[in-house]
C-alpha cells in the first residue's frame, strides 16, 4: 500500500530509489531547491549552501551530485563534464574559467574533466582545463591545475601532484540498483 502511495508522486518515488546512495534525493532537498529557488536551475540535488553556476555548461554522470555537500562553488562558465559515481566533498571549488591575465573584465574558459568514481576531497580546488582520470582521489586541501588523464592515483598538494598510485584490479565500481542522473531517471 506504501509502495503504491509513494510510486504514484514522482518527488516520493525518487526520493525512495535513491535512498541510501551517494547522491540521494531528499524532500527537504528538492524543497529548498526547486520550490524556494536555491540552485534551481541544477538538474541534481545541491545544498542550498552551495553556489552553482553554469549550469547548462555542467554535464554529470549517474550517481552524481556535485554541490550536494555545503559549501562547494562549482563555476561552469566553461564546460564541465564529472563521471558516473563521483563524490564532491564539502568546501569543493571546480572551476572552468577565470580572468584573462591581461585583461580582468575578460573571462577565458576551459574544459574541465572529472572521470568515473572519483573521490573529491574536502576544500580542494580543481581548477580550469583540469582533467582527471577515472577512480583518482584528490585529499582534501589539494589544488589540482593540470592534467592526470590516466587517473587511478591519489593527489595531493599545492600544486597537486600524485602520493600515490592506485591498483585498478583492486577497484570496485559498484553501481545502484536505480540509475539517476540528478533528478532524471535513466532506466525503464
Amino acid at each position: 500500500m506504501i509502495k503504491k502511495i509513494v510510486y504514484n508522486f514522482p518527488i516520493l518515488k525518487h526520493i525512495y530509489r535513491t535512498k541510501g546512495t551517494a547522491a540521494p534525493i531528499t524532500l527537504r532537498c528538492w524543497f529548498i531547491q526547486k520550490i524556494l529557488g536555491f540552485n534551481k536551475d541544477a538538474y541534481w540535488p545541491t545544498h542550498h549552501s552551495s553556489m552553482i553556476s553554469g549550469v547548462k555548461n555542467i554535464k554529470i554522470g549517474i550517481g552524481t551530485a556535485p554541490g550536494l555537500s555545503p559549501g562547494c562553488y562549482i563555476q561552469g562558465g566553461g564546460k564541465i563534464f564529472i563521471g558516473d559515481y563521483t563524490i564532491v566533498a564539502p568546501n569543493v571549488g571546480i572551476i572552468s574559467a577565470n580572468h584573462s591575465l591581461y585583461d580582468y573584465t575578460k573571462h577565458e574558459s576551459k574544459e574541465v574533466y572529472i572521470g568515473r568514481y572519483c573521490w573529491i576531497g574536502m576544500n580542494s580546488v580543481i581548477m580550469p582545463g583540469v582533467v582527471l582520470g577515472d577512480h583518482t582521489i584528490v585529499a582534501a586541501g589539494a589544488i589540482v591545475t593540470k592534467k592526470f588523464e590516466e587517473g587511478y592515483c591519489v593527489l595531493a598538494g599545492n600544486p597537486a601532484k600524485i602520493i600515490k598510485l592506485i591498483d585498478k584490479k583492486m577497484c570496485v565500481e559498484k553501481t545502484n540498483i536505480y540509475q539517476y542522473r540528478g533528478y532524471i531517471y535513466c532506466g525503464e
